[in-house]
């Protein structure tokens, strides 16, 4: 205390990731940093780079050169922090190593970079979230300032979530409620470190971010604008046709053997010549529903054939007009690009991306940053209390329905009949046909045991189904409480889908929905987003589901009543968001949706309350 230091690198490990011993050394370590008032980087960390102060505590050698820019990168990887310093072109206002995060975590770093007026984009390294109301309000900052967030977060293989826990002791999490997380804070996720550096550098680079998700592309060859139309495919990519004006004059300017297109030939015709590299460029930048242009080239490291070099001087005719729109360039194959025309192209504000399918890839990010709009979303987000129960309960269909009915979800009459009498006035109070399950807490597969009769006509029907349920419960589930039996009307078909709530020990409630039948059983088509969401969320979920088309009008079918989809879908992520310490997980199978205007009907109904 008397030296009046106020933070500390503990570069060492053998602390919280070894085992017992090592936590009981890391804690000691955290004991003492809080008596002395010391925020401890570390354990097991590289250190830091603080390029804004100028001050390098980093543990790793590099070489000498300038690296300040406005990328401010965090990672629990010290290796990882070595391999963004040695990359070209990249330049950082903190990079961080948080190794073991024992009194600062991740997280908190995270934080400080959304905040930080010197860091234009936030790019990080998680293999796992402690505090996640930390990280939860970090993107959602970043999400109001509109700020871009790169996250490579590993977790999604059973192997990496091990070698989490041994390399710094981290609690990966559920990696489906992450990837749902980051998805509806406009974070964007990327797969590997060459596509997270990559992409960072892009936004560090750009002056100005595309106003449309379209883009332009000028090739030299025709081989090339081919490739480059396919990959743009691949990622949904688009390259609009250019308007009939564009096309005329791009055509005067080209050799009679060529086409103009998007992606554009431009032959060497243009490619050779600045300005009429330039003018091509004012022509298409001129396009309403073009947002950036793309150059297609690749730049060797030994410039023998000069035509980088003379379309990089066509950028810069252009690059200072008042009009200029956002200029990418991607190369066809991977090369040591030659430094100084690198060094140009990120001066003038143009980032070069790596090549082929990364390139497209990374635009798709980009894509995704600018069409994310914070306003449509709730950004509400309330992680479960750390001390809640963890046994269950599950309710009755019957009481699974009641307690979703105080919350605005629509539910279809129903009775419970304790005895034959009260069965047969529930069945004429309701209406038939009818259906008649078995209705007990104990029985979550009524079918398993015999225990559904559907549409059920008359008297006789019901008095008949009633005794041979209750005969085949009694054979199949002797040990099972039994209230009675629930009648319900007879629903008409529509479309299947199957709504559900899993409750995330540290994410909280997650939304689940998904089109039912082989959809989700055998194609795994579902979506998740954390609750509660507002409409635009919803129906964004529907849209995103591969049979959404079935519900849209498919070869001229019918078109479902998806509004209605989406209020109900609303209502129980609402549900859930009020009950984020006492839900454990529901079940809504089927949720039968209707043509369109004739709303939704929920079929059946589980919920399971942590006890």
């Amino acid at each position: 205390k008397g030296k009046q230091c106020g933070g500390a690198v503990v570069f060492a490990s053998g602390y919280g990731e070894t085992g017992v011993e090592g936590k009981k050394r890391e804690q000691a370590l955290v004991e003492v940093c809080r008596d002395l008032d010391i925020a401890m980087l570390g354990p097991n960390c590289a250190g830091f780079a603080n390029y804004i102060d100028d001050v390098f505590s980093f543990a790793f050698l590099t070489d000498e050169r300038n690296r300040k820019g406005n990328i401010g990168m965090i990672s629990q990887s010290g290796q990882l922090c070595l391999s963004a310093l040695d990359s070209p072109g990249m330049g950082f206002s903190y990079l961080i190593s948080s190794g073991n995060g024992a009194c600062l975590r991740v997280e908190e770093y995270l934080k400080f970079l959304v905040d930080d007026p010197d860091t234009k984009v936030v790019c990080a390294y998680i293999e796992g979230v402690q505090r996640v109301e930390v990280f939860v309000d970090a993107l959602k900052r970043a999400a109001e300032k509109k700020k871009p967030v790169v996250i490579l977060k590993t977790g999604r293989s059973k192997k990496a979530v091990s070698l989490a826990a041994s390399h710094t002791g981290s609690l990966a999490g559920s990696d489906a409620s992450v990837d749902a997380i980051i998805h509806k804070f406009g974070a964007i996720r990327v797969d590997d470190i060459q596509e997270l550096l990559a992409t960072a550098n892009m936004f560090s680079i750009l002056k100005d971010y595309p106003r449309v998700p379209a883009f332009a592309s000028l090739n030299v060859s025709g081989g090339e604008a081919g490739v480059t139309a396919d990959l743009a495919y691949l990622d949904g990519i688009d390259l609009p046709d250019l308007s009939d004006n564009a096309m005329r004059a791009l055509k005067r300017m080209l050799p009679s053997y060529a086409t103009p297109n998007n992606p554009l030939d431009m032959t060497a015709t243009l490619a050779y010549d600045p300005d009429k590299f330039a003018a091509a460029m004012e022509i298409i930048m001129a396009e309403e529903k073009v947002g950036a242009v793309i150059v297609g080239y690749t730049i060797p490291y030994t410039i023998t054939d000069t035509t980088p070099v003379r379309m990089a001087d066509g950028i810069e005719k252009v690059i200072s007009l008042p009009w200029v729109k956002p200029i990418i360039w991607i190369p066809f194959v991977e090369h040591t690009k030659n430094p100084e025309q690198h060094k140009r192209l990120l001066d003038m504000g143009v980032p070069v991306l790596p090549p082929g399918r990364y390139g497209y890839k990374i635009l798709h990010n980009l894509c995704r940053f600018i069409t994310y709009c914070s306003e449509d979303k709730t950004l509400e987000f309330s992680a479960p209390d750390a001390n809640i129960g963890y046994s269950a309960k599950s309710l009755s269909e019957y009481d699974s329905a009641e307690v979703l009915k105080q919350f605005g979800v629509p539910i279809c009459p129903q009775k419970v009949a304790a005895s034959c009498n009260d069965l047969v006035a529930g069945c004429e109070e309701i209406g038939y046909p009818v259906a008649l399950k078995i209705s007990s807490p104990d029985i979550l597969h009524k079918s398993d045991v015999g225990g559904v009769k559907l549409n059920i006509r008359d008297e006789q029907e019901a008095v008949s189904a009633y005794n041979e349920i209750m005969k085949n419960v009694r054979t199949h589930a002797p040990n099972a409480r039994r209230d009675g039996i629930l009648i319900k009307p007879m629903l008409k078909r529509g479309v299947e889908m199957i709504v559900g709530v899993n409750n995330d020990e540290q994410y909280g409630p997650m939304v689940m929905v998904g089109l039912g039948g082989v959809y989700v059983e055998v194609f795994k088509d579902v979506q998740l987003y954390p609750a509660p969401l507002s409409r635009i969320e919803a129906l964004d979920m529907l849209k995103k589901l591969k049979g959404y088309r079935l519900l849209n009008g498919y070869r001229g079918g019918l078109v479902y009543d998806t509004e209605a989809c989406a209020e109900f879908i609303v209502k129980i992520s609402q549900y859930a968001y009020e009950n984020k310490n006492k839900l454990k997980e529901l079940d809504i199978n089927p949720l039968i949706v209707y043509p369109q205007g004739e709303g939704v009907a929920m079929a059946d109904a589980l919920v399971v309350l942590r006890d």
